[in-house]
C-alpha cells in the first residue's frame, strides 16, 4: 500500500488524484483509493484539513492532488444582508462548518438546520457540490481544552 505522510508544496505536477468529501478531508488517518485505483494510507499530522487543490507527497515520490468530492449540501440565501448575517450567526452558534459565498452560505445537508433556517426566513435549496467551509478564526490549531483532538474546525456531526 502507498503511504502519504506529508503535504507537497514543490513545483512538480500531480500524477494522481485523491477525491474525498469534507468529512474525510478532516481525518489525519485514512485508508482510501487514488483515482488510478491504487490503495493509499494517509498518516498526516493531527489536525490537518485537506482542501481541494492541495498536493500530497507519497512515499514512492508520486505527487497526488486532493479533489474535493461533491456532497449533499444546502445553499442558504436571504432577502438582505442582515438576514444572511442572522442565519450565519445561528449556524456559528451551533458550531456548524459554513462555506461563504457572495450572497449565500453553504452547509452540509441537515433537515433540522433546514427547519431552523427556513424558520428564520431564509430560502434553502438542496444541491450537490464540493464543500470548502471556512477554517474558522482559530484555524491554526483551535481546539477545546482537554479534548485532545487538535481539530481546526468544528464538525456538526462529530466527524
Amino acid at each position: 500500500m502507498l503511504l502519504i505522510e506529508a503535504l507537497y508544496e514543490g513545483t512538480r505536477n500531480a500524477t494522481d488524484t485523491l477525491e474525498l468529501d469534507f468529512g474525510y478531508r478532516t481525518k489525519s488517518r485514512l485508508r482510501a483509493r487514488l483515482g488510478s485505483g491504487a490503495e493509499v494510507g494517509l498518516f498526516l499530522p493531527r489536525g490537518t484539513i485537506l482542501r481541494g487543490g492541495n498536493r500530497l507527497l507519497a512515499n514512492d515520490g508520486r505527487v497526488v492532488e486532493v479533489v474535493a468530492a461533491p456532497e449533499d449540501l444546502m445553499e442558504v440565501r436571504c432577502a438582505d444582508a442582515l438576514e444572511l448575517a442572522r442565519a450565519a450567526y445561528h449556524l456559528g452558534n451551533r458550531h456548524v462548518a459554513v462555506e461563504l459565498g457572495e450572497g449565500w452560505l453553504r452547509i452540509q445537508a441537515d433537515h433540522v438546520l433546514e427547519g431552523m433556517l427556513t424558520g428564520l426566513g431564509a430560502d434553502v435549496e438542496a444541491l450537490r457540490a464540493p464543500f470548502e467551509p471556512e477554517a474558522g478564526a482559530y484555524a491554526h490549531g483551535h481546539q477545546h481544552p482537554g479534548d485532545g483532538s487538535g481539530a481546526r474546525i468544528h464538525m456538526m456531526d462529530g466527524q
